[in-house]
C-alpha cells in the first residue's frame, strides 16, 4: 500500500508539473480496422538454458518467472514479461566433441539426443528441458523447435560446422535420415513430455558459411527445397502435426530481392512460394504459411530500417497467402547510436530496440516477435537476463530491455490484432529516429492496447481520440530509468490527455469496467 501511495503522488506531481508545457501528440485509434493478427512473442533457450537449468531452483525459478509469469506484485506491476512462445534448440551432439568439435566456447556447444550406436538419449539437454517445462507451467502454450545444425552422427564432416561453407553439411543421401530424426525429437517430446511443438525450424540462417564458432550450416536455396520436401513426406508418413517454418534468414532482405553476393541464397519467397519457380513449396501439407527472418544488419540508417520493412509488406501483398515472423534479433550492429559490445542495462538499448519492435510490427506486419537470447553470459547487447559464466549456480540481472519487451509481451496477447493508429508524423523517418511511437491492437477479449515508445527527453502528452464506452478503466504501465514495467494508478478512461515520461514505454490497456 506504501508503494502504491507514493506512486500515486509522484504520478499527481508529474501531471501537475507539466500539464502547460509539454508537447501534445493527438492520436486517432480506429479498432476496427484490423491489420495483421499478433501470434506471439518469444525468445530462445540457447544456449544458457543448458546450464542455468541446472542451476539452484530459486534461481532458476526467477529467472523463468521474469520470462513467463503473468502473475502480478500487490500493487499490480506484473511479476514477469509473459512471453507467449519459447524456441528449444535441438542440439547437434557438439558438446561430446569437446574441443575436437572446432567450436571453442563450451557455452555455444548443444548436447545431441541421438548417439554414435543410433540410439537415443532422452536424458540429454536436461536444463533445456527444465525451461521447456517450466515455460508450459506458468502458462505458454506455443512452442517452436529449432536446428542449427543437423545431428554430427549424419553431416559430411561429423562436425557440427561446415568446412568450407559452400554447401549443406548434410548430402543429400542423409536428408531423409535428418528428417526421421526431427520427426523422432517431435514424436518423443510430445508422448513422452506433453510438449506438442507448433513449428520446427530445420534451417537456421541458411545464408551463413557456418564454419565455426557455434553449431550451423549452411544451405542454398534448391538443397533448403529438396531437404524440406524430404522432411514434409516423412511428416506426412508420421502423422508429424508440428508446421515447418522457413526459412530463418539471416537477415529481412533475403527474403524479398536478390544479393549479389548469395544469389542462391536470397529472393527467398519468390523462390520458395513462386508457383512458377523450381523450388516452389508452397504446395507440401507440412509447411506453414509463413515466412521468417532476423532483423540483423537491417537497423540503420533510418531510412533502411524503413524501407525494408516496406519490402517486407509489399511482398506480404503480393503473397496474400503469407504471414511474416520476425523470429531472432539481438544487437550485432556497430552505428552511431548504438555498438553490439557491453552490456547494457538501462534504457539506450531498450529503446532502440522497442523502435525495432515498433517498425516490425508496424511497417513489416510482422505476426510475432522474437529476441534472440533470454539469458546471456556475454559482454555484449544480446540478453533479456545476464547471469554470470558459471555452469553450476551464479548470479542473474535483469535489464531494462527485458521490462521494455514486456510493455507488448505481457499485454499483447496471441491473436490479437494490430489495428489502425493515426497521428502526425507516424511512420516518417524522422519520427522513428527519435519521436514518439504509438501502436494499437485489440485483444481477443476486446480490450485494447496502446504502447507508446518515448524516445525523445520530454514529457510527452498524448490526447486520445477512440470510440470506447464510457465505463472503460484504463490500465498503465510504464519501464523507464525508474520503473520496471511499474502499474501506475487506475484512472476513469475519459476525454482529456495523458502523459508519458521521456525515455520510456508506456502501455495503456482499457477494458470495460468491473
Amino acid at each position: 500500500m506504501k508503494n502504491l501511495i507514493k506512486l500515486y503522488f509522484i504520478w499527481c506531481a508529474f501531471n501537475w508539473a507539466g500539464a502547460q508545457q509539454n508537447p501534445t501528440i493527438e492520436v486517432q485509434i480506429n479498432k476496427n480496422t484490423h491489420f495483421q493478427t499478433i501470434h506471439n512473442f518469444a525468445a530462445s533457450d540457447a544456449w544458457a538454458a543448458q546450464f542455468t537449468g541446472v542451476w539452484p531452483n530459486e534461481k532458476k525459478q526467477q529467472m523463468a518467472e521474469w520470462l513467463f509469469s503473468l502473475d502480478s506484485n500487490t500493487d499490480g506491476s506484473p511479476r514477469g514479461i509473459g512471453l507467449s512462445a519459447w524456441r528449444f534448440n535441438i542440439g547437434a551432439g557438439s558438446t561430446a566433441q569437446g574441443e575436437e568439435s572446432g567450436i571453442k566456447d563450451p557455452w555455444r556447444r548443444a548436447e545431441g539426443f541421438l548417439q554414435d550406436n543410433g540410439n537415443y538419449d532422452w536424458q540429454k539437454q536436461a536444463g533445456q528441458r527444465w525451461f521447456l517445462q517450466a515455460a508450459k507451467e506458468l502458462g505458454v502454450d506455443q512452442f517452436i523447435a529449432f536446428v542449427n545444425s543437423p545431428p554430427i552422427q549424419l553431416t559430411r564432416n561429423n562436425k557440427a560446422h561446415s568446412d568450407d561453407g559452400l554447401a549443406a553439411n548434410l548430402s543429400q543421401d542423409k536428408y531423409v535420415d535428418y528428417a526421421n530424426f526431427l520427426a523422432r525429437v517431435l514424436r518423443h517430446f510430445k508422448d513422452s513430455l506433453a510438449i506438442d511443438f507448433d513449428y520446427i525450424s530445420p534451417f537456421n540462417e541458411p545464408q551463413w558459411e557456418w564454419k565455426g564458432g557455434q553449431e550451423g550450416s549452411p544451405w542454398n536455396n534448391d538443397e533448403l527445397a529438396n531437404a524440406t520436401r524430404v522432411i514434409d513426406s516423412v511428416f506426412n508418413r508420421y502423422k508429424i502435426d508440428s508446421k515447418i517454418e522457413i526459412t530463418e534468414a539471416g537477415q529481412i532482405d533475403y527474403l524479398t530481392g536478390e544479393k549479389e553476393k548469395h544469389l542462391n541464397r536470397s529472393n527467398q519467397i519468390a523462390s520458395f512460394f513462386g508457383p512458377e519457380n523450381p523450388n516452389y513449396l508452397g504446395n507440401l501439407k507440412s509447411l506453414a504459411p509463413k515466412i521468417a527472418a532476423h532483423s540483423y544488419f537491417t537497423t540503420w540508417d533510418i531510412s533502411k530500417l524503413k524501407k525494408e520493412r516496406e519490402r517486407i509488406a509489399e511482398k506480404l501483398v503480393e503473397y496474400p497467402s503469407l504471414e511474416y515472423w520476425m523470429s531472432e534479433y539481438c544487437i550485432l550492429e556497430n552505428n552511431e547510436e548504438i555498438k553490439g559490445k557491453g552490456r547494457d542495462f538501462g534504457m539506450p538499448t531498450a529503446l532502440y530496440v522497442a523502435r525495432l519492435i515498433h517498425a516490425d510490427l508496424t511497417i513489416a506486419n510482422a505476426s510475432a516477435w522474437h529476441w534472440w537470447l533470454a539469458m546471456s553470459p556475454y559482454d555484449f547487447k544480446d540478453g533479456l537476463i545476464y547471469i554470470d559464466k558459471e555452469t553450476s549456480d551464479g548470479d542473474l540481472y535483469g535489464s531494462k530491455l527485458l521490462w521494455a519487451l514486456g510493455n507488448y509481451s505481457r499485454f499483447i496477447r496471441p491473436g490479437a490484432k494490430r489495428v489502425s493508429v493515426t497521428y502526425d508524423a507516424y511512420n516518417t523517418e524522422e519520427n522513428l529516429k527519435d519521436g514518439v511511437l504509438l501502436s494499437a491492437y485489440k485483444n481477443t477479449d476486446d480490450s485494447l492496447v496502446l504502447v507508446v515508445v518515448n524516445q525523445k527527453d520530454a514529457v510527452t502528452d498524448i490526447k486520445l481520440n477512440v470510440a470506447l464506452p464510457p465505463n472503460t478503466k484504463m490500465e498503465r504501465y510504464v519501464t523507464s530509468e525508474s520503473y520496471n514495467l511499474s502499474k501506475m494508478p487506475n484512472v476513469q478512461f475519459g476525454k482529456g490527455k495523458f502523459q508519458v515520461m521521456g525515455k520510456s514505454l508506456t502501455t495503456f490497456v482499457f477494458n470495460k469496467a468491473d
